[in-house]
């Protein structure tokens, strides 16, 4: 069996990789268990020497590594080589940090002496999505191969030759045998692979519906799991901010890989004494961009990864200005080779309107007028997702107190909504649990086992 891999600028097939059969998934999880054994020992110093060594791998290899994510899945080439560096940031974040993450915790008792250590658990299984095939692989391996795990990562079938220059990564970089492994499976194996004795914990990214069947295979087994979900992220832009610094982020953080991002700015919500004039200052940006060949380092916006994303995307543009929103620009179906959208701004917008109620993953700027600042807490909150946030106002003291009261994973206050491996990373409500990145994500996949020393203490 085989995946087929089609080229998104062009939309002819670009190559086939082959996919492991239920017999060939086990043997690999097995053998991630086996190394377990030996890695689990191994120390931090050990561990980080090796890590480090994958970064500098993947920095020497940049460019063909780059290239792999712009011909399988789109991404312009400056992001690409912007997402291996990103990638190789990650794995020296834990090898400098993991030790400090996970030192013992002295806590009282009426022991003589009682603390909490952190140790691993086995083996982690990773699945990801296509559209940050080194960031996300590196999200959740870094801090569980820290952590002393193994980790098998089943990555997206758009993107098998990015899932292989990350397993060849590891491997020029002398990680042991098994454990880091590449599984590459189609879609009904994946359960199976969950339900596998030697996988002891799952890292789920991408839609929430796929997301609750990981979950609930997971549950059934007993197995703990991260889930960074869908997100329909708020942006709120009040009157007195600085709007051309938040035109410029709100724009930059819409259209990263063609807007196919779960922590995009989504929905765009602008105070209405500022409501036409931000929205001409997004319009205005837009129609700059240049759409076109990711292989080119003039492009900002390449095409969507797969035509039936695309074909969805259009669905809902075409759905909301039907009920009763503003297209300012863009919104039409180009022709040509590829799976290209326009940037779309589409404004007028409300919680009837589809591109309201579903993440919309492309390069839809979604913009909506609220009254003031409480009736933009309450748009942004109006919504199944709770990823990321920001809020955009010259009082920052009040865009801290808003914080508590927005309903996400992770504000930004005049700043772009990002994922950093200093600072832990994931959602609420549909967008899922648990946290990625920081000194909380190594912490999801350890038995923070409690230690008691006697004799008693009076």
């Amino acid at each position: 069996m085989s995946q087929t891999v089609i080229n998104p600028t062009t939309g002819k097939t670009l190559h086939d990789f082959p996919v492991m059969d239920p017999a060939q998934r086990d043997a690999v999880l097995e053998r991630s268990d086996v190394a377990y054994r030996d890695w689990r020992k191994t120390s931090f110093a050990e561990r980080a020497d090796l890590l480090r060594r994958v970064a500098q791998v993947m920095r020497e290899d940049r460019e063909r590594l780059a290239l792999l994510m712009t011909d399988e899945m789109g991404k312009p080439i400056r992001e690409a080589r912007g997402e291996v560096d990103k990638a190789a940031w990650c794995a020296e974040h834990y090898a400098d940090h993991a030790e400090e993450y996970l030192a013992s915790e002295m806590l009282g008792s009426d022991a003589t002496v009682s603390y909490v250590q952190y140790l691993p658990i086995g083996t982690v299984l990773g699945i990801l999505p296509w559209n940050a095939p080194f960031w996300l692989a590196f999200r959740f391996a870094a801090p569980a191969l820290m952590a002393g795990n193994t980790c098998v990562m089943k990555h997206d079938a758009h993107v098998p030759a990015c899932a292989a220059g990350i397993a060849e990564s590891f491997e020029k970089a002398g990680f042991p045998q098994g454990v880091f492994q590449n599984l590459p499976l189609e879609t009904e194996d994946i359960q199976g692979a969950i339900e596998t004795e030697c996988v002891r914990a799952v890292s789920f990214t991408g839609s929430d519906r796929a997301g609750s069947i990981v979950a609930a295979t997971a549950a059934r087994q007993i197995k703990p799991a991260v889930l960074e979900l869908g997100g329909s992220d708020p942006v709120i832009v009040l009157a007195d901010a600085d709007l051309e610094a938040a035109a410029d982020t709100v724009v930059l953080s819409r259209i990263i890989n063609a807007g196919q991002s779960c922590i995009a700015a989504k929905r765009i919500i602008i105070e209405e004494s500022i409501y036409e004039r931000f929205l001409e200052m997004m319009k205005t940006r837009l129609e700059k961009l240049t759409m076109g060949d990711p292989r080119e380092e003039s492009t900002d916006v390449g095409p969507i990864a797969r035509a039936d994303l695309r074909d969805g995307l259009h669905r809902q543009v075409r759905a909301s200005v039907e009920a009763g929103a503003r297209c300012l620009m863009g919104g039409e179906m180009p022709e040509g080779d590829g799976f290209f959208y326009p940037p779309t701004l589409l404004a007028d917008v409300d919680d009837t309107m589809v591109a309201f109620c579903e993440e919309t993953f492309g390069p839809i700027a979604v913009a909506m007028s609220a009254r003031d600042a409480d009736h933009a807490l309450e748009i942004a909150n109006s919504t199944q997702y709770g990823l990321g946030a920001a809020v955009w106002t010259a009082d920052t003291a009040r865009a801290i107190h808003m914080a508590r009261d927005i309903e996400a994973g992770q504000v930004s206050i005049n700043g772009i909504v990002k994922t950093d491996p200093r600072l832990p990373s994931g959602g609420v409500k549909r967008s899922g649990y648990g946290r990625e990145l920081g000194p909380h994500g190594i912490k999801m996949f350890v038995n923070a086992q409690q230690v008691w020393v006697g004799p008693k203490q009076g």
